[in-house]
This record gives structure tokens, C-alpha cells and sequence, in this order.
């Protein structure tokens, strides 16, 4: 077999993301999602391989900005789109993608790599750690009920406005019902959004051109659900949060039992949240709210009436791959001041392997070689999965995955490297 792995065209851009769509069950998605993702490809940082004309295995890499703890943004590659063709199987092209991926975005100095994945052993033997969760819920509205959100006072105590009804008027809570679509409301929820990135590890700030795909209508996901709907939770003029969100209308000879799905939904503060969530609850002819993946400490599960009935589940998320160990730890901060040296495997990216010396607090960190004795030994998987802050070194270690060396190092690593948020990637890519 003779096949050529070089870098994606756009005049090879049809074929290419035809083999990633036929990996992939074959089904052609809507016009839609296709410009869409045309406009989003980065071509240079997209691969192929080809025998002679035709694509038969796919790898992109999006250039990501990832909030790590601390709240700093540290560059990313996000992988995408990697595929590799039924009848080209087991035959090393995706571990060709992987090497050449990861030494490329070594090159372009990005200390970090993150991924969706479809299979979850896949990516395991290229480095890449489970870093983050996250959280399902099928709520029952019809039996439960939603607190309403207390209303918020300024230093003297004094009520900031808010009436839980969505009335208008001054220092008062309104809701309003927006077009999805509009550019002035897409930038009102994007500022929202931009605000909230810095706040949680995980999260990747939107670039132009990202904020379509919240709104995008992909008929393989629509399944009878109307087209996304925006509603704004405004204060003083000023918009404090929104929710995207599409409704599936259903009903029996009992009457309806619609569902509302939810896509996204931001807020600057708990009563904003809280009037957003109780809206979704309200929403006429429906008994169901479904959330596909919000993240594991979502404050909605304090609010509601009865949490057994919420339908809740967890599943792996975001993976990473720390790229450059040094510069990957020395980005993030530390929540409780630690100097531990790690003793780190990492077959695949050879340059990682050896002994690091990490020391660091809350407010910075510094990762150096050393000769110095190991006290965690661990291998560059379980350190990505534990970067983050979601993952502890202490419940890997239980694993058998990270072994102690010096006694109190494995308590003293796992605590500094814990987030006091759980880190949640807020959409795939």
C-alpha cells in the first residue's frame, strides 16, 4: 500500500470531510453544517491521507484557547474530524496522524492538546488523559419544581430589584424571547459567554466565527424539534444571561408532553440563572427539560424539588494531552502550595520522559528538569487527566495508576492539583 499524509487544500476540502462523514456512518449532513464547518476548517493544521485520489483517513487541529485553573488561557490544539476509512483499517495511518499531530503542534508551541472522543480507548496510547465530565439530565417538570432565585441586595443590604416575575421597569428581572439567528443578539451572547470562560477550567474561548454553531439546526439532530430559540434575561436594559434551547412537540390522549431541549444557558449571577432555569421549567405544553451536558456541579441540582427525578448521568468529556509538560504545568496555578518532583513516562512524546520539578501555588507555578529523587511516579496520561483540576492524583493512585515515592506527596500533589469549580468543556468540535 502506497498513501500520501500531507496537509488539507481547500481544493481538497470535499473530499476530505466526504471520507470523515462516510467514517462516520455516511450520512451527509444539511448545507448548513457543511458551510459551516468549511469556515471553521484551518486548513494548514488539517490532514489527510490519500491514495492516489482518493482521502482515506482525516485529523484536524483547531487553534483553542483552554481556561485552565487559575483562570489563565493557554494555547490548544483541538483535535478534530480524525478518521480513518472502514477498509483502511489496522494499518498504522492513525497512528501516523497522531505523531505527526502532536510533533507539529509541538512545533507551533501550543503546550496542550484536547479531544473529543468518539471510542474512548482510542486515545489512551497517544498521552491523552479523561479530564473532564459531564452531566445529563431528563427532568420530569411535570413533578418538579424549581426554587425561585433569591433575589440579590446590594453591600447595604438593600434589594437590587428582581421580581421573579419577568416584569419590566427599573432594578427589575425581564424576560424576552429574541431571534436565535440575529447578529446583535448572537454578540449580546457571546459578550455573556466571554464573560464565564475565565471562571471554570475546560473552557474554550469562542473565536469569530464559533458563535454559529450554538444555532446551527443539523437535521440528523433536530428529530422533530423546532429550530433553536433564544430568550434573554435582561436587568436595567442590560442582558444578564440567555438560554438557547429547541422544543419537541409530543402529544398522547392524555394531552402534550412536549420537550424542551436545552443547548446553552448563561447567566451573570444566581438570580439571573435561576429566572432562565425557571423559564425552561415553564415553557407551555411540555412535561420534559433535557440537557445533553452541562457541567457535573451545576447549581441547578440545588434548585430543584426532587434531584432522583432529574434523570441524571455522567459520562467522560475532554480529553488532554499535555504536549510540553513543563510549560503545561507552569500554566496553571496550584490551589494549595506544593513542591513535588514527578517522574513521568510518556513513550509516545519521548521528550516529556524524566523528572520534573514542580513548584507552585495560587498565584503561579514553575516545572524545571531535575535529577532530583521522584516522589510521584505516573505516566503523562494520568497527569493530563488530573491538569484540570476534576481528576485526583489520590483516586488514580487508588487506581494503581500513580504510585507514591515519598510518603505525604500523594496528598499534598492531589490537593494543589484539585479545582475548586469542576471543569467542563461546554460543547464538542
Amino acid at each position: 500500500m502506497t498513501t500520501d499524509l500531507r496537509v488539507l487544500t481547500p481544493d481538497d476540502w470535499d473530499r476530505w470531510y466526504k471520507a470523515f462523514e462516510h467514517a462516520f456512518g455516511g450520512v451527509t449532513e444539511t448545507a448548513q453544517e457543511r458551510a459551516l464547518w468549511r469556515d471553521l476548517t484551518e486548513f494548514g493544521r488539517s490532514l489527510g491521507v490519500w491514495d492516489e485520489d482518493e482521502c482515506v483517513a482525516t485529523a484536524g487541529a483547531f487553534r483553542f484557547g483552554l481556561t485552565v485553573p487559575g483562570g489563565a488561557r493557554v494555547d490548544a490544539a483541538g483535535i478534530t474530524m480524525v478518521s480513518v476509512a472502514p477498509t483502511y483499517r489496522r494499518r498504522g495511518l492513525l497512528s501516523a496522524m497522531m505523531r505527526r499531530q502532536l510533533d507539529d503542534v509541538r512545533a507551533w508551541g501550543e503546550p496542550l492538546a484536547i479531544l473529543t472522543a468518539s471510542e474512548p480507548p482510542i486515545y489512551g496510547r497517544f498521552g491523552y488523559g479523561a479530564a473532564t465530565q459531564e452531566l445529563a439530565a431528563e427532568i420530569d417538570t411535570a413533578r418538579v419544581r424549581i426554587a425561585p432565585p433569591r433575589r440579590a441586595v446590594d453591600a447595604d443590604g438593600v434589594p437590587r430589584g428582581g421580581t421573579g416575575e419577568g416584569g419590566a421597569g427599573a432594578g427589575r428581572i425581564r424576560l424576552r424571547q429574541v431571534g436565535a439567528t440575529d447578529p446583535a443578539v448572537r454578540a449580546a451572547c457571546e459578550e455573556i459567554y466571554a464573560a464565564v470562560v475565565p471562571e471554570r477550567p475546560g473552557m474554550i474561548a469562542r473565536t469569530p466565527g464559533w458563535e454559529r454553531l450554538p444555532v446551527v439546526n443539523g437535521e440528523r439532530e433536530r428529530d422533530g424539534m423546532s429550530p433553536v430559540q433564544c430568550v434573554l434575561v435582561e436587568r436595567d436594559g442590560e442582558v444578564a444571561g440567555f438560554t438557547l434551547y429547541r422544543v419537541k412537540p409530543e402529544w398522547d390522549r392524555s394531552g402534550p408532553k412536549g420537550t424542551v431541549e436545552l443547548r446553552e444557558l448563561y447567566a451573570r449571577d444566581a438570580e439571573a440563572y435561576g429566572e432562565l432555569w425557571r423559564f425552561l421549567f415553564g415553557i407551555d405544553l411540555t412535561s420534559t427539560v433535557r440537557a445533553r451536558n452541562r457541567p457535573v456541579d451545576d447549581p441547578f441540582q440545588h434548585l430543584v424539588s426532587d434531584v432522583r427525578r432529574c434523570g441524571l448521568q455522567v459520562r467522560d468529556a475532554l480529553y488532554v494531552r499535555l504536549v510540553e509538560v513543563g510549560a503545561a504545568l507552569e500554566a496553571r496555578t496550584y490551589r494549595t502550595p506544593v513542591d513535588v518532583v514527578l517522574e513521568v513516562e510518556d513513550a509516545f512524546c519521548p521528550w516529556n520522559e524524566g523528572r520534573w520539578r514542580l513548584t507552585g501555588d495560587a498565584k503561579g507555578a514553575a516545572c524545571v528538569r531535575t535529577a532530583d529523587q521522584a516522589d510521584l511516579a505516573l505516566s503523562v496520561r494520568e497527569l493530563a487527566a488530573a491538569y484540570l483540576g476534576g481528576v485526583s492524583l489520590t483516586s488514580l493512585a487508588g487506581a494503581g495508576r500513580v504510585t507514591e515515592l515519598r510518603p505525604g506527596a500523594l496528598a499534598e500533589a492531589s490537593t494543589a492539583f484539585s479545582s475548586d469549580v469542576a471543569p467542563w468543556l461546554p460543547h464538542g468540535f
